[in-house]
């Protein structure tokens, strides 16, 4: 059964009594269980629109969403749908631990204590459970965030430029951490970002949209075996994909 079925889906903003903007306009696509996809697309083409459409934070006007045959509505109610955005929103005055404790606490579950700490492990954080967000770099704030968002064993995980405000190092380096991430989790993955060259290094497939109304220009399959080390990065084959998905994003 394909994770994740979106039909026939537009979105229309009304931005006052006389004025609608036309986000997305007939948006079909399929995911796969335990596929990571990319969504790239030029600023204002209504990506991180469709995240939130498959997030159940937005309504679409028209067309049908679902989830393993579920809404997303019916998923988030069940919290069964793990999110990170670009802003970690870790809470300042609780522990790694403790913020990731919260994700229990919101759905009337005791916190699982050994899960949690098995999360903390698995991104990298290990040492860090007593630590204060102000107290971590920006790349370890992301990884607790990352973590977080894994507690409630989710059906699928959607994140909307996680790393968009690090630095390029960290964020290279963070592009690492999670695919290791999704290597051990193999979670169902959808990934928004502007940057083409994280989108080639962890995607199964990339889907380019066009400018507003943010239509599906190509969907592209990304061939590089796993896991992908940053010299994959320095292939012939990688910067041609790059500038393929380059050109296809400008004007």
């Amino acid at each position: 059964m394909s994770a994740i079925e979106i039909q026939g889906v537009s979105m229309r903003f009304r931005l006052s009594r006389k004025q609608e903007v036309l986000a997305l306009e007939n948006i079909d696509l399929t995911i796969q269980s335990g596929e990571f996809v990319a969504v790239i697309g030029p600023s204002g083409c209504g990506k991180s629109t469709l995240l939130h459409l498959v997030a159940a934070l937005e309504t679409a006007t028209c067309g049908k969403i679902t989830i393993d045959g579920e809404s997303p509505e019916a998923l988030r109610e069940k919290h069964q749908l793990g999110i990170a955005f670009q802003e970690h929103a870790l809470l300042p005055w609780l522990s790694v631990e403790s913020n990731l404790a919260l994700p229990f606490k919101i759905a009337g579950r005791p916190p699982d204590r050994g899960h949690i700490r098995e999360l903390i492990r698995l991104v990298g954080l290990r040492g860090f459970e007593d630590a204060r967000p102000r107290q971590l770099s920006g790349g370890m704030r992301q990884r607790a965030a990352i973590a977080r968002s894994l507690c409630l064993d989710p059906k699928l995980l959607l994140l909307d430029e996680p790393f968009g405000a690090l630095d390029a190092v960290t964020r290279r380096q963070m592009n690492i951490e999670l695919q290791r991430v999704w290597l051990e989790k193999r979670l169902t993955t959808m990934l928004v970002t502007h940057s083409v060259d994280e989108a080639i290094f962890l995607a199964d497939r990339v889907v380019v949209l066009s400018g507003r109304p943010g239509r599906i220009a190509e969907i592209i399959d990304v061939a590089f075996e796993r896991p992908r080390t940053p010299e994959c990065m320095r292939t012939e084959e990688f910067h041609r994909l790059s500038d393929h998905l380059t050109e296809l994003l400008e004007p």
